[in-house]
């Protein structure tokens, strides 16, 4: 624990320094006295991100933890916003006494208001208004099989144990997604389902016309 912040300023300000520097001008790092709150700020870098200087008071967040029990530990990842609106993701550490008591802290204030405004370009330019299945390929086949795949998963079982209606929700995926478009697919989904390619037209049409007399 720490005795008597004064002790320890002369290292804790080049240590602000080199934060700040290590993170850039959108950072600011801030060293607060916590026994004196209207003039806490005795160290700051990169304070045009808030307005504030050496001699500024504390903030209302500081006030209030400075009643808060030591359980309560620190403040991190939060975000608050400047008088001016920019956006700040925070973290502070409480530098306590052996009793608990805050003695100061530093406070890290990240300006992210620039990746926000980014984040909602980049939000909005890949927004889409729905997922897609689609197999890129150089070959038909590859598609073809990939459908097969899919089809067979639709209907829940392998194909040497699917039943009449099975191979008919098969078939009704397949022509559905085009298959059947594709030259001599049908001599691929023969023999995938172990099926005679009339029994295969048969379904076909039944199916087809199934459709079309549920639009009558």
């Amino acid at each position: 624990m720490i005795k008597n912040l004064e002790d320890i300023y002369d290292v804790l300000k080049p240590l602000i320094k080199a934060i700040a520097h290590a993170l850039g001008p959108n950072c600011e790092v801030v060293l607060h006295d916590m026994s004196k709150l209207e003039q806490s700020i005795v160290a700051i870098e990169n304070g045009h991100i808030t307005g504030r200087k050496v001699g500024d008071s504390s903030t209302n967040l500081g006030l209030e933890v400075y009643r808060k029990p030591p359980e309560e530990g620190n403040l991190l990842n939060y975000m608050s916003t400047t008088k001016d609106g920019k956006v700040l993701r925070s973290s502070s550490i409480y530098l306590r006494d052996e009793a608990g008591q805050i003695l100061g802290s530093i406070c890290i204030n990240y300006n992210i208001t620039d990746f926000m405004l980014v984040s909602n370009v980049i939000n909005d330019f890949i927004k889409t208004d729905k997922k897609v299945e689609e197999t890129f390929a150089g070959d038909i086949n590859e598609v073809i099989e990939k459908l097969l795949e899919d089809a067979v998963s639709m209907a829940g079982k392998p194909v040497p144990f699917m039943q009449k209606e099975d191979k008919m929700k098969v078939l009704k995926f397949l022509d559905e997604k085009g298959v059947f478009t594709v030259k001599r697919s049908m001599d691929r989904v023969a023999m995938f389902l172990d099926m005679s390619k009339f029994t295969i037209y048969n379904y076909l049409e039944e199916i087809r016309l199934g459709k079309e007399s549920n639009l009558l």
